[in-house]
């Protein structure tokens, strides 16, 4: 839509003790930055910050522009923030009931940044008047070269803000819409279709995926407790400690009467590890009652406490510092085993824990999908039961009571770690927060910061965690939202996250919103869900053999007895051989036998035999199909249908069914046929079930 074009204003429109946020609710007893601040309008203090935003992303930042572009951002922003304003409903702009969320706003500013650098390298006037579109479509030419069609869908929204604001623009606005008549997705470049579209978001590829989560997992579940247990003791020990380092001697000797009390030695693998062997004068004076930083029990060489502890040293009462006496025992990845941690003392506590909390935060991501800032914004006490299953609620947000609580399904094992995540945060309310101490906390958690730090101290311990390494590779929190998304719709109810146990994670993650867009399959996936369904198919097969080898019937029908048959003949050459279960297993895979597991029955179709497939019969294949055409399948007929035992009780219960409508009083002459029809290939598909 193009507007008339007024006389342009020499002077702004908006008052600069204008308050900027007067559409949005403000924190109680906050004030709203002025239309004047030329610098930037800060809004930290005055709007709720979205916890996965730290401070400075909270701004709105006028400082890089110049000239005539700072009071036009401020004015873009002005509009955009209050879009209900009376001069913007008088001028005839076209304008939203909400106002803008002031994250959009910081990305229409920093596109408009853009735009006005490249028009400055150009030498094209300040005025937006003396634009013409070929301009503007040059600009989005050469943007589309070097970005995504997602990001350049930014500046096309950014530059029609400067059109569509334009009747309250000082100086005006772009005479015309650059991009008459097409959508601003269409004009970036964004290709939509009913059920899918292109999606920058990147998948976490397969040979990152699973060490990674195998990892978060491993430190939520196996060395979680001995963290944990080891804080409780540390913090235990801290809230007894003196400061009053004049009765330490005494303390000392009366600690080392218990033999079971060693004294600490530094070992190397504590975090800048030195003087390996020597005593950790800090662990003892916490393990005798002793704050070291605020005392001189064990300060100086000449002391008697240090001799005491040397002296016990001498004689072998001693050991490497830890504040455990034991840890969980892990297999190491050449055969050997031994404890996951070689002992935890205050430091080396301290960087476990920020590594335990970084698993939590990864384990939650991955397999939750939700958002990176909705994960942000958990608070405690938000895991509760619905409908039956446990999910996590949305936060109430002071100032949006209306809006309606959300619920995300999850899974036990991410209620753990949600649970072991709340154990671990000093914050008062929300579970990822920055931590500085016990007693002080930043407001933000730098995810991607650490989980790069996580990945590097796996990495860097795992010869004697007994961890996978992790390979090198791009993980943003973002990503792990989009890799699930495409794991439940690839391939949903398989073993993901090597091998714990989802349960109906894919279908209650489905049920959150997402597109089938988000769930598209990715090239770097696409190998290792072809392994899982052959790994899947070939258990299934496995299982099916060991139960004719038991004399338990594997089914009926006659793709059955063919399976038998084949069976047979392994189990006669296996036993001619005098093999094994895994010669079994080597002549199965070798066999190379056909079989498709059905809900209904089980399909034995031959690709080199499709003689009988009673599917393909007068059909018409459509041009490139291979296989079956599962939608003609006549199982009560066709050689290769095999009911398994487990379909028995489906194919009764259909018989049943058809017998109740076929009692229906009434029923058209027409309907009653087709029925009975029903009913007889039921009836002979039942008829090969031995009763």
């Amino acid at each position: 839509m193009n507007h008339p074009l007024p006389q342009p204003r020499t002077t702004s429109a908006f008052a600069d003790d204008e308050p900027v946020l007067a559409s949005h609710p403000l924190l109680p007893g906050a004030h709203s930055p002025l239309f004047g601040n030329s610098e930037n309008w800060d809004f930290n203090g005055a709007l709720r910050r979205p916890a996965n935003l730290t401070p400075g992303g909270w701004k709105l930042m006028f400082t890089r522009f110049e000239g005539a572009w700072k009071l036009r951002a401020r004015e873009v922003a002005m509009i955009a923030l209050n879009p209900r304003h009376r001069l913007v409903l008088s001028s005839g702009i076209p304008a939203p009931r909400r106002p803008n969320d002031p994250r959009s706003v910081v990305m229409t500013l920093g596109a408009m940044r853009n735009l006005a650098v490249w028009a400055a390298e150009r030498g094209l006037s300040s005025d937006l008047t003396t634009w013409r579109d070929h301009h503007l479509h040059a600009y989005l030419a050469e943007l589309k070269e070097r970005i995504s069609a997602d990001t350049a869908l930014t500046h096309v929204k950014a530059v029609r803000e400067l059109h569509r604001c334009g009747p309250l623009l000082t100086g005006g606005g772009l005479p015309a819409d650059p991009w008459t008549g097409m959508s601003s997705r269409a004009a970036a470049g964004v290709t939509w279709t009913k059920t899918t579209r292109d999606i920058s978001t990147p998948v976490i590829p397969p040979e990152i995926w699973f060490p990674l989560v195998n990892a978060a997992w491993t430190y939520i579940d196996r060395f979680g407790p001995d963290i944990l247990h080891a804080n409780r003791i540390y913090e235990n020990l801290r809230d007894k400690a003196r400061t009053d380092g004049t009765m330490a001697s005494l303390s000392l000797r009366r600690w080392l009467d218990d033999p079971r009390h060693r004294v600490p030695l530094h070992h190397a693998h504590e975090p800048a590890a030195r003087d390996v062997g020597s005593v950790h004068w800090n662990l003892l004076a916490w393990q005798i009652g002793y704050d070291p930083a605020r005392s001189r029990a064990l300060g100086t060489n000449k002391t008697t406490a240090r001799k005491i502890a040397l002296d016990a040293v001498a004689r072998g009462q001693c050991r490497p510092a830890s504040l455990l006496d034991s840890y969980v025992t892990v297999t190491r990845s050449d055969g050997a085993t031994g404890p996951w941690h070689p002992g935890l003392d205050p430091r080396s506590l301290q960087a476990e824990i920020r590594t335990l909390r970084v698993a939590c935060f990864v384990f939650v991501s991955a397999l939750s999908m939700m958002r990176d800032g909705e994960v942000h914004e958990i608070i405690k006490g938000s895991v509760v039961q619905y409908y039956g299953a446990p999910a996590i609620t949305s936060a109430l947000i002071k100032g949006q009571e209306d809006f309606p609580v959300k619920h995300w399904w999850i899974i036990e094992p991410v209620a753990r770690a949600i649970a072991m995540a709340e154990e671990l945060t000093p914050h008062p309310e929300r579970i990822f927060t920055g931590v500085r101490s016990r007693t002080d906390f930043g407001e933000t958690f730098a995810a991607a910061e650490r989980m790069a730090t996580f990945i590097k101290h796996i990495n860097a311990t795992c010869a004697m965690t007994g961890l996978e390494p992790i390979p090198e590779g791009r993980v943003a929190p973002h990503m792990f939202r989009r890799t699930m998304s495409m794991l439940t719709d690839q391939f949903p109810g398989s073993e993901i996250a090597l091998g714990i146990q989802l349960k109906h994670a894919a279908a209650r993650a489905l049920a959150n919103r997402t597109t089938q867009g988000y769930a598209a399959s990715a090239a770097s996936w696409a190998e290792h869900l072809d392994q899982a369904v052959e790994a899947a198919r070939f258990r299934n097969l496995r299982e099916l053999f060991d139960t004719h080898r038991n004399g338990q019937p594997i089914g009926f029908g006659p793709g059955a007895e063919q399976l038998a048959r084949t069976f047979d003949k392994i189990r006669d050459t296996v036993a001619a051989l005098g093999g094994d279960a895994s010669v079994e297993d080597a002549m199965l895979r070798k066999a190379r036998i056909s079989i498709r597991f059905g809900t209904l029955n089980n399909c034995l179709f031959d690709a080199a035999n499709p003689v009988g497939a009673l599917c393909l019969e007068n059909a018409v294949i459509p041009s490139g199909h291979t296989g079956p055409l599962p939608d003609r399948c006549r199982p009560e007929r066709c050689g290769n249908s095999m009911l398994g035992t487990q379909h028995v009780a489906i194919w009764d219960s259909e018989e049943r069914t058809l017998l109740k409508l076929l009692d229906t009083p009434g029923l058209p002459a027409g309907r009653r046929a087709a029925l009975e029809q029903q009913r007889a290939d039921v009836h002979t598909l039942l008829r090969k079930v031995p009763r």
